[in-house]
């Protein structure tokens, strides 16, 4: 009598001999990633030649080498606060100088992630407490702190930089980092800046190649020696790194931003062009 054997699909063995892969790192729609973290740190009044190529900025070089490197990366206008404004809400909101306060209800940045159910925070160096309003305090300074004057950011989203996770998985959708006015350049040297930022963001550097996030590293204007032309870097796990001649603003890396997680575009960024080129 013949024997009739069970018979194993052959579905069932190729599933059983199919290697496990990792998830790849999301996409968002329009040819930007959508990286788990973004941090945007921004350093003051110093033109790109001044910091690429200089030997006294020789960890902002290593960014430029390892990571994209905007060689013709523009701010928008002078002085500091309407470049601030516009990379955060896409409009200097009216203003045209670094006076204070101001208070604004338009869109921007920070409730567009919070509006989608996303996070934000304002990390800034020397801010006396979370949520305060002040103007200046030791070297802080507000006009550098832009989501302090828009009433649809909660006050509780600006934080002092000491609040900043060493834990990087706690971070924020997006955050922004403000060193104070000594390490932001403003005040103190190149080689200043340079050092406080290798010090406190080699770690998120380091771990966002390998965790799918982003820093982006720029200017808020030059010095008016180079019409306006600053340095951006970005690094990270889907950032291809290279040269990049193409002429970006603050509004198109707003725009980029907000792509990458499907906001709404403010002021000037619904014109803009994203930054699609310089991605895995």
């Amino acid at each position: 009598m013949r024997i009739l054997r069970p018979v194993v699909a052959l579905a069932s063995i190729v599933g059983l001999c199919t290697p496990l892969t990792a998830t790849a790192p999301a996409v968002a729609a329009g040819g930007v990633p959508r990286p788990d973290h973004v941090v945007i740190v921004l350093f003051e009044n110093t033109s790109a030649g001044s910091i690429i190529g200089n030997p006294q900025a020789p960890y902002f070089n290593q960014l430029a080498t390892s990571g994209a490197n905007f060689t013709s990366s523009y701010a928008i206008e002078h002085p500091s606060q309407p470049n601030y404004l516009d990379l955060f809400s896409g409009s200097n909101q009216g203003v045209t100088d670094d006076s204070c306060p101001h208070s604004f209800s338009t869109d921007n940045e920070g409730a567009q992630l919070i509006a989608k159910g996303l996070t934000f925070a304002g990390y800034s160096e020397n801010l006396p407490s979370t949520g305060s309003t002040a103007c200046t305090s030791g070297r802080y300074a507000r006009k550098h702190a832009p989501w302090v004057n828009f009433t649809n950011v909660p006050a509780a989203d600006s934080k002092p930089f000491t609040a900043f996770p060493t834990d990087y998985s706690q971070l924020p959708t997006v955050s922004w980092v403000i060193p104070n006015l000594c390490n932001d350049m403003h005040d103190c040297s190149v080689a200043t800046g340079d050092s406080w930022l290798k010090s406190h963001l080699d770690g998120y550097v380091q771990w966002a190649k390998t965790h799918n996030s982003l820093l982006i590293t720029t200017f808020d204007e030059d010095d008016h020696t180079s019409g306006n032309r600053i340095a951006t870097i970005f690094n990270g796990q889907q950032v291809k790194a290279g040269s990049y001649s193409e002429r970006i603003d603050h509004f198109r890396v707003l725009r980029t931003v907000e792509d990458m997680y499907d906001l709404p575009h403010a002021g000037a960024a619904a014109n803009a062009v994203p930054i699609t080129d310089s991605w895995n």
